[in-house]
Parts: C-alpha cells; sequence; structure tokens
C-alpha cells in the first residue's frame, strides 16, 4: 500500500469518514443522472417518495436492474478501496440514490447506518464502508451530509442502544424522514459538542468515505438546487448478515465476491 493510502485508511479509520482523490467526469455523472431520471418516473417498490407527497425521496437497489448502477459497482478503483478500508473481498450490500428536489426536499434525522443493519438484518459487524458520490453540486443550503467525526468508535447511540430495540419495524420507516432508530436532538447535540460536525460539501462526480457507525445526518433542502446523492454501500463478504429478511432492494442476498470490471462510459480521474 501506497504511503498516501495509508494516510486516507489512517484518516477514515480516525475520523470515521474521508475524501477520496478521485472525481467522475462530468460524463459519467450526465450518465447516472440520466439513469436516475427515467428510473424516478417507474412505478416500482424501489422508488420511494416524500411523506404525503408525489416528489421522489430516493430509489433504492438500481444496480440489481440497471445495467448502468451495476458497471458502477464494479469500477476498479471502487472496489479497490472498498477492499483496502475492509481489508477483504467485498460485494455490493446496498445501493441507493437520496434525492433532495429543490425546495421540497426533506431531511433525514441523525442516526447511524449500522443500527439498522445489525437489528434489521443482522448483520455481524460495521464492517462495510459507504461511498457518497453526488450527482449535482453540493452546498450548505441544498442540504448536504453532516457528520459528527469520531462517533463511529461510541457504538449505538439511539433510543434503543442497551439493547431493547425491537427489530422488525416496517421498512418504509428505513428510508423516510421518520426513521426508526433516529438519534434523539439531546443526544446529537450532546455529541455535536463535544465531537464538532463535519459538512459533506462540494462539485458533482467526487467522492466521500464513510462508516457504518458515524452518527450523520442532513437538512431539508430549502434551496432552488437539487442534491441527489449515490450511495453505495460494500460489505466485507465474511460479514455477511446470514438471515436477512428486509426486500432484496435494501439488503442484497448477491454476496458473490465483486468482480471489478473498466467501463469506459464512467471515467474517474485523480485530483
Amino acid at each position: 500500500m501506497s504511503s498516501d493510502l495509508r494516510e486516507l485508511a489512517a484518516v477514515y479509520e480516525r475520523d470515521g469518514w474521508c475524501e477520496l482523490p478521485y472525481s467522475f467526469t462530468p460524463a459519467a455523472v450526465g450518465l447516472l443522472n440520466d439513469r436516475v431520471a427515467v428510473i424516478s418516473q417507474e412505478t416500482r417498490p424501489e422508488v420511494v417518495w416524500e411523506k404525503g407527497k408525489k416528489i421522489v425521496r430516493a430509489i433504492h437497489g438500481c444496480h440489481r436492474f440497471d445495467e448502468v448502477s451495476a458497471a458502477l459497482t464494479r469500477h476498479p478503483r471502487l472496489v479497490a478501496l472498498a477492499e483496502m478500508f475492509l481489508g477483504g473481498p467485498v460485494y455490493v450490500y446496498q445501493f441507493k440514490v437520496n434525492l433532495k428536489q429543490a425546495r421540497e426536499g426533506a431531511a433525514w434525522p441523525w442516526h447511524q447506518d449500522y443500527s439498522f443493519w445489525q437489528r434489521e438484518d443482522g448483520m455481524p459487524r460495521p464492517d462495510a464502508v459507504n461511498f457518497a458520490i453526488p450527482l449535482d453540486a453540493v452546498h450548505e443550503g441544498n442540504g448536504p451530509l453532516i457528520v459528527i467525526p469520531g462517533s463511529h468508535r461510541l457504538g449505538p447511540q439511539d433510543e434503543y442502544g442497551d439493547g431493547d430495540g425491537a427489530p422488525g419495524s416496517d421498512w418504509r420507516r428505513h428510508v423516510s424522514a421518520d426513521l426508526a432508530y433516529a438519534i434523539t436532538p439531546e443526544r446529537a447535540g450532546k455529541l455535536t459538542s463535544e465531537l464538532g460536525t463535519q459538512l459533506i460539501t462540494g462539485p458533482a462526480g467526487g467522492i466521500h468515505a464513510f462508516h457504518p457507525s458515524i452518527v450523520h445526518s442532513s437538512t431539508g433542502n430549502g434551496s432552488a438546487d437539487r442534491r441527489a446523492l449515490l450511495l453505495i454501500t460494500y460489505n466485507a463478504v465474511r460479514n455477511s448478515p446470514p438471515h436477512p429478511t428486509r426486500p432484496e432492494f435494501l439488503v442484497d442476498r448477491n454476496t458473490t465476491p465483486i468482480v471489478p470490471r473498466e467501463d469506459h462510459r464512467l471515467e474517474l480521474t485523480a485530483r
């Protein structure tokens, strides 16, 4: 491993997130946006709307039925980085695009992804990594991701952290503003005062990695600019849940190690 990659891995381990030194080209971002636009018009369970509105909030599991999304998950650089962070072969656990439409996109409360994956799916350990790729420029006003650096080392922080939380909640509460395992504002306030926060902003096509246990949220989008964030979750093959029950578009059952494959349409450049 090069010294640059060792430094990147050290930052990720310390803070629970890091910016990757790569960016997808405008052509690649445009292609992905084209596919998101088409899928958003389809009526299927993978397409989730904002509560009480005919406005798309997210699309899930696109890699299972969309060839461009599948090609993205096989990108050699992404696969190599995921294997570096997780120390072995990986597969795609989740794929989604969170869409915050201009002046309409609702907030995501403070939460930790691993709370859902452990309690609902039975994922043994948080040995997974999220890669976040904005398909729009992200700024302070259009609902950027907000993380609490270092919070991934603190264990579960929601009200069910003592182990009394009952699994089996409606999966729709895992993809809406009414999250099943949200962290209380009081607890989140204490964490932010102790550890601070980091806004994840930047141009379309950039890439950030963040840990399944990091506490994060995002505000609503009150701006005139859409904010679409594509998220790929790679899980270590050794860490696959033995008996997941949620829909396959939320928990992929194919745990075969992913084989990298170059696709000229999805060009990634060093920054």
